[in-house]
């Protein structure tokens, strides 16, 4: 029995030493790979407070975002700034006010934020930083959420804090955070000289697959050399993924009609619509996922769409009554469209084709010829898109002519990306 216990339990007992010593360091391999994965994916605001916002500690600060600026454990920004004992002086709000209640176009009023922090309009009587105010602090913070497309206000509102920044002689620090159609490539016209506005500053093309902080970085090196840019990196993020696949991230609708990626990878699509008669949505339930008017058949629009074979989206018919906006409580008739295949979507060809079949089949109602497109124009960068629009060229020349502006802006700015590609 002895002899039999010798041959059968004592190697089993050397073995089972051995398993729990491998076990042992594979668990030590795991635990020590946890960090690793846990910190996947920060953003610039998270960043900042990891660090304990040491860079700031004793100097005086204001902060220009809104209420969706928010840091991954949701909360806000100006507040993890004030338990960080930083001297938070002001903040500056942009279109939308710091609610992000006010409609696009409509001035927002300051505000306070408890009893004694300022909130500063920088959609109201002026959308430039006052230089005075400015001289008063020693950096500005910019931490707002774009979405990817150069009529969106807000870079445009970093464009002219930036100048007044440089002019005041005061510091600038952008707290980066995901572009959430980053996987789209660029498309659309460049914006050219003579068509810049506040819906059309900054010259990059119309769909610009850059983050806020790589604009910063862009922005300096062509117009704002002498100023003070620091931009506070992400961690972690993946431009390959759009702002609802980042692990970690929360979109948070960043104006009362972009309420989430969905409505955001659209947007760029619908959004020329608001400088033509047509309705995109606003006052409904899907604003930019829909559009339409009273005089739109719907049926005979989605055979000219279809026509074009889009890739990656779908129209169905549909009908609404706008509670506010174009044709407020009309009944309109349209289109609404669904995104079948995010990678293949291409927001400019669907605009083309939309906007060359409404052209075509209501011309004297769509609102495009020469007097009634300046707004148009502005949006577009430029008069060629609506030109070309009005003239019904095919769609592949409009495309085209699209790609050569990128190819240029490429060429032009071929390190203008601070992240890895994918």
């Amino acid at each position: 029995m002895e002899m039999l216990f010798n041959r059968v339990v004592a190697p089993s007992c050397k073995f089972m030493k051995r398993y729990r010593i491998f076990s042992l360091l594979l668990l030590f391999c795991i635990v020590a790979a946890r960090p690793l994965q846990g910190a996947a994916f920060r953003m610039g605001i998270d960043a900042l407070e990891d660090s304990g916002c040491r860079e700031l500690q004793g100097k005086k600060v204001a902060l220009i975002t809104n209420a969706s600026g928010l840091t991954s454990t949701g909360a806000s920004n100006y507040a993890m700034l004030l338990r960080n004992a930083l001297d938070l002086k002001f903040v500056m709000a942009p279109e939308h006010g710091f609610a992000v209640n006010v409609e696009a176009g409509k001035k927002a009023a300051g505000t306070l934020i408890g009893d004694s922090l300022r909130v500063y309009s920088l959609y109201g009587s002026s959308k430039k930083p006052d230089a005075v105010l400015l001289k008063t602090v020693d950096i500005v913070l910019f931490d707002l959420q774009d979405v990817g497309a150069r009529c969106y206000t807000y870079i445009s509102t970093m464009k002219l804090a930036m100048e007044a920044c440089m002019e005041a002689g005061t510091a600038f620090m952008v707290l980066d955070r995901p572009n959430p159609l980053s996987p789209l490539a660029p498309e659309g016209f460049m914006l050219e000289k003579g068509y810049e506005s506040f819906v059309g500053a900054v010259e990059v093309p119309f769909l610009h697959a850059m983050t806020v902080g790589e604009i910063a970085m862009l922005l300096k090196k062509s117009r704002f050399p002498k100023l003070d840019l620091q931009v506070v990196k992400m961690e972690g993020y993946r431009r390959e993924l759009f702002g609802d696949e980042l692990p970690g991230f929360a979109f948070v609708s960043p104006s009362p009609n972009i309420r989430n990626v969905e409505t955001a990878i659209v947007y760029p699509a619908t959004v020329m619509l608001e400088a033509t008669v047509v309705s995109e949505g606003r006052g409904t339930d899907a604003p930019f996922l829909q559009f339409g008017a009273p005089f739109i058949d719907s049926a005979g629009l989605l055979e000219e769409l279809q026509a074009f074979r889009l890739p990656g989206v779908e129209f169905f018919p549909v009908r609404f009554i706008p509670k506010s906006g174009k044709f407020r409580n009309e009944e309109c008739s349209g289109l609404r469209l669904r995104v079948s295949d995010r990678k293949r979507f291409s927001p400019f060809s669907t605009s083309a084709a939309l906007l060359l079949s409404l052209q075509k089949l209501y011309p004297s109602s769509l609102g495009l010829m020469k007097d009634g497109g300046v707004f148009f124009d502005r949006l577009a960068g430029t008069p060629r898109y609506r030109e070309m629009i009005l003239e019904q060229l095919p769609i592949e020349v409009i495309l085209e002519a699209s790609r050569k502006d990128v190819r240029e802006f490429g060429r032009m700015h071929p390190a203008r990306f601070i992240y890895p590609e994918p």
